[in-house]
């Protein structure tokens, strides 16, 4: 319901995405983007769509993020008590997508409360463990962050990684360049 801190009714006039899609002269469908079975009948019939007539389809997948954007953004800034309240009642009613899923296959014998407390914990375990080996390894080389946009780098793209390389170089304790792969090249 947000492109980062714009409702979708600042974005555009009109009613959603999925008419645009039927203007443009594609198939569109709007779904309910917390409900997992709805999300893979449309992508599939999407794709089928696509690979038999060649044209794209836009599928319009309704949804609300309840927390930040990223780790810069504060939500609340742009989102009133209000507005956080109801999407917070719609969510407790119908529940998360996860919910939903956890309850269709309680319901229908396929998983007990003790399998998912497992599954649970064994995922919260393995986020856990790859958290710390992560933090752990040295971030990517400085150099990466101009690779793999173009086939052969631009000139102003060189100076740009030259102008980054000469700064790192004359500020070097400004940045913890030892977390970074080649960092030891700059404190020389």
């Amino acid at each position: 319901m947000y492109a980062i801190s714009t409702p979708i009714d600042d974005q555009y006039a009109g009613d959603g995405i999925a008419v645009r899609g039927v203007s443009y002269g594609m198939p569109s469908i709007r779904i309910d983007g917390n409900d997992l079975f709805a999300v893979y009948f449309a992508t599939k019939k999407a794709r089928e769509i696509i690979i038999k007539e060649k044209r794209p389809v836009c599928i319009e997948a309704i949804s609300y993020r309840v927390g930040d954007h990223s780790t810069s953004d504060f939500s609340q800034r742009y989102r009133d008590e209000k507005e956080m309240k109801k999407w917070k009642e719609l969510i407790e009613k119908f529940g998360s997508p996860i919910e939903r899923m956890e309850k269709y296959l309680t319901k229908r014998g396929l998983l007990t409360p003790e399998r998912n407390k497992k599954l649970r914990d064994d995922a919260r375990n393995a986020v856990r463990d790859a958290l710390k080996n992560a933090c752990g390894e040295l971030l990517p080389d400085v150099d990466s962050l101009f690779e793999d946009v173009y086939e052969k780098m631009p000139h102003h793209i060189l100076e740009q990684r030259e102008e980054l390389r000469s700064h790192l170089r004359k500020y070097p304790n400004d940045y913890e360049l030892e977390k970074f792969k080649n960092g030891k090249d700059f404190l020389n």
